[in-house]
């Protein structure tokens, strides 16, 4: 059966959870698939793709772009599939969509433990950068 990239749907959430559940496993759920998956759907600035084999949900790609910088984040594609480019092509799809709503320049993050990441983002033409990365967490200010 043909892979297909596509956009999310309503039809894709249970294995959405599933995919992330088992491959995103180290990081924290501050992204819940029901609010990545809404926010795919709210804005057109904002990216959820997945790749499906048949109904299966077998990788995925969140992305957005704050009309400044483009970004990717949690890449996921199902173990048994890590070696048909299904990676590659959800981050190609990603980058041809953000190109589309006038993106220039893409970041992302990735742990600095991680190496096959690094080595698979630079295939893709992905640099390090002298950057610092910061992040504050919302949900533990008082009142919230």
């Amino acid at each position: 059966m043909a892979i297909r990239i596509t956009a999310f749907k309503d039809e894709h959430l249970q294995g959405l959870d599933s995919l992330w559940r088992q491959c995103l496993a180290d990081d924290p759920l501050w992204e819940a698939t029901a609010i990545s998956a809404s926010v795919g759907r709210v804005s057109r600035s904002a990216l959820l793709l997945v790749a499906t084999v048949g109904a299966e949900v077998i990788g995925s790609i969140t992305a957005g772009y704050d009309g400044h910088r483009g970004w990717l984040h949690a890449l996921a594609v199902l173990p048994t599939y890590r070696f048909d480019q299904v990676a590659t092509n959800l981050v190609i799809e990603a980058e041809r969509q953000l190109t589309a709503i006038g993106c220039t320049k893409i970041n992302l993050q990735i742990r600095a433990a991680n190496a096959h990441a690094q080595k698979f983002y630079r295939t893709l033409g992905y640099a390090a950068e002298d950057r610092v990365s910061m992040g504050k967490r919302l949900d533990s200010l008082p009142g919230r």
